[in-house]
């Protein structure tokens, strides 16, 4: 009898599914205290020092049974755009106001309407960076052609607004898909660089689709940020720059389980991804949306985001420090997210491989997520052995006692094989 599952395509597994399908293998749950989960893409999620009490509580009118609008209701939606013009466009004449936002359940959904929506011609794409992007980008490849920039050990793993640039005209291209700050290298543009980025997508009118759900998690001269970092803060004319950014509850407010995630650029975009949701999935649930509303309280997000930034910092500091006692090498060390970027080259025998290394840290109860997972190539078409297999990600998204844990656990096994 043919497999049942030869009905459907090859859908490839993403880093931090299928290094939770491996540790279960083992007897790993999620929550178990026993294990340590540093590959994990979501940020502690309990009281945290200098947060506000998290939400815990759900309150469900009438109304809320029957479907909301495709888009959002008007209420987070004028609260998003509030939210990012105060952050990032105070003094401009052109302002984000409730038309320019689209709200999805969750980030992967307001990606998918993009990619959906997007049309034909030629896409950039970062090398390494988030792993959906791969199967999100392959579904599509009848209508668009990849176009991979591949960011060098050598600079950082940070792709410059020249190299960006150059790109957009060499390659002819439409679209540039980033997520910025990057899943996985840690790095961010910032500053004058995101400036050019978006002054040169202007120029070139190649639109930009920039993933920012880590904006909150910067960090600088060993610790906290002062604040956030966004492309909207360089956008000359919300309606005309060709610039969509994509955020959420799930990173900077470590609401992931509420599945919001947001995308904030042009109105008449912003209407096209409303159409594409008609199609993909019908719009987010009203209880959820009202209930966002209370996190984008000025005072509230505003004390999230900046115990946030000191609480990882502190954390970032300790992963770094200890890793690369370990022997673990870093291009450049995390400025911002939740994870390092090392490499693995320089550590004893077998823990030199990164495969040996994630097996050796199974045992140990220990998650990390392999490097090769992070080199995007749609339909493998980039063939031969991935730049990408001496790297591993390391996360420092649970809470410090269980990074301190799993930090230990893995030194104890670097030790032993010396």
């Amino acid at each position: 009898m043919p497999s049942l599952v030869s009905a459907l395509r090859d859908i490839p597994y993403m880093g931090v599914i299928w290094v939770v399908a491996e540790a279960e293998k083992l007897g790993f749950t999620n929550g178990d205290p026993d294990w340590c989960n540093l590959g994990q893409g979501q940020p502690e999620i309990g009281e945290m020092d200098g947060a506000p009490p998290r939400l815990d509580t759900i309150d469900l009118e009438p109304e809320d049974h029957a479907y909301g609008p495709l888009g959002g209701t008007v209420e987070l939606r004028q609260a998003i755009a509030e939210h990012t013009n105060r952050l990032h466009r105070q003094g401009r004449t052109s302002l984000y106001t409730a038309d320019n936002v689209s709200v999805a359940a969750g980030g992967r959904l307001a990606l998918t309407r993009a990619f959906q929506a997007l049309g034909d011609g030629r896409l950039g794409y970062q090398v390494p960076d988030y792993t959906a992007y791969e199967d999100m980008i392959d579904v599509h490849r009848h209508r668009l052609q990849p176009v991979a920039l591949v960011a060098e050990e050598a600079d950082g793993f940070l792709l410059s607004p020249d190299h960006l640039g150059a790109a957009m005209v060499n390659e002819a291209l439409t679209a540039l898909v980033l997520s910025n700050p990057c899943n996985p290298t840690g790095r961010v543009i910032q500053g004058r660089a995101l400036a050019d980025l978006v002054r040169l997508g202007r120029e070139h009118s190649c639109t930009l689709f920039l993933d920012e759900f880590y904006s909150h998690f910067i960090y600088e001269n060993g610790g906290p940020a002062r604040g956030p970092v966004s492309a909207a803060a360089y956008v000359e004319d919300v309606d005309e720059d060709r610039v969509l950014l994509i955020d959420g509850l799930t990173k900077s407010f470590r609401y992931p389980g509420w599945r919001v995630g947001w995308t904030v650029g042009p109105r008449d975009m912003i209407d096209t991804l409303g159409r594409a949701a008609s199609a993909i999935d019908g719009g987010p649930g009203r209880p959820i949306q009202r209930a966002a509303l209370a996190v984008l309280e000025q005072g509230r997000a505003d004390q999230e985001t900046t115990a946030l930034r000191a609480v990882f910092s502190a954390k970032r500091n300790l992963m770094v420090d200890r890793l690369e006692t370990m022997g673990v090498r870093f291009a450049y060390p995390s400025d911002s997210t939740f994870y390092v970027w090392g490499c693995l080259d320089a550590l004893p025998e077998p823990l030199n491989d990164v495969e040996t290394f994630f097996r050796h840290a199974l045992e140990a109860k220990v998650l990390t997520v392999p490097g090769r997972f992070f080199d995007v190539n749609p339909g493998k078409s980039r063939t031969g052995p991935s730049p990408l297999a001496s790297w591993m990600r390391f996360s420092f998204g649970p809470p410090m006692e269980n990074v301190v844990l799993g930090l230990d656990r893995l030194a104890a096994m670097v030790a032993g094989a010396r």
